[in-house]
């Protein structure tokens, strides 16, 4: 039974499937010693190496939340000297479930179960994701409804969601969507500029009690809930992910 490489990769632990496609695509991937690629199929006995090193079957699940603070990227690229794996210095491979921008803070899972990574993230089942957002000047009535009813950017108009100032130059927006840099191009396309963007909430997992730079794993009963939401998801990554 063949599967293709980047599932493969992802189901193994090491990183996301998003991920894995970028490992293969900067040859760092090879397949009973040759370079593979996107769209390969490993097969059962094929020796599958990242970097050189032989890629280790799935360790036992792992599910963290991190309060992450602002100057730390979320990749697994450990060239990047801001990369979120060496910020919280895990005993073993994680790899986080979407992204929040090197700028912006607040909640984010990391996990070594490639699944539940392609269920949260894939933007038809239309998982919440809350922020608190603050903006260079005051807003109004108009921008929030604005933001409430879609704006174009990325040749496509944003899903309906919901907006709710917060004070002079605050808001509170929920997302059911991932588009790369989402809210910060919604602000400039209608004029503002983010100053301060904190995720506050995914599905039913709040930050509160993490403090910024700090992580926690997931109760039993949080992990639970979790899969009771995603037990209806597909598997299926479809382009978009859990970006803010």
């Amino acid at each position: 039974m063949s599967t293709s490489l980047n599932k493969y990769i992802s189901d193994s632990g090491f990183c996301s499937r998003r991920e894995a496609d970028k490992y293969i695509e900067e040859c760092r991937v090879t397949i009973n010693g040759r370079d593979a690629d996107k769209g390969n199929r490993v097969e059962d006995g094929d020796v599958v190496k990242i970097d050189g090193e032989p890629l280790k079957k799935k360790k036992a699940p792992v599910y963290i939340m991190l309060n992450k603070p602002k100057g730390v990227t979320c990749t697994t690229d450990q060239k990047d000297k801001t990369n979120i794996i060496d910020f919280i210095n895990y005993k073993t491979r994680i790899f986080p479930i979407g992204r929040l921008d090197k700028l912006s803070e607040g909640l984010i899972f990391l996990t070594n179960d490639g699944d539940i990574v392609n269920k949260i993230l894939r933007a038809g089942n239309g998982h919440e994701k809350e922020y608190i957002v603050t903006v260079d000047k005051p807003i109004n009535a108009a921008f929030v409804n604005a933001m409430r009813s879609g704006v174009k950017i990325l040749g496509t108009v944003t899903n309906k969601c919901f907006v709710k100032q917060e004070g002079d130059n605050r808001f509170r927006i929920v997302l059911t969507q991932g588009l790369n840099r989402q809210i910060r191009r919604m602000c400039e396309t209608l004029g503002f500029r983010v100053t301060s963007l904190k995720r506050i909430r995914i599905m039913n997992i709040t930050v509160t009690g993490i403090a910024p730079g700090k992580w926690r794993y997931f109760s039993p009963v949080e992990m639970q809930s979790i899969q009771q939401m995603l037990s209806t998801s597909s598997k299926t990554a479809d382009g978009e992910g859990m970006g803010e």
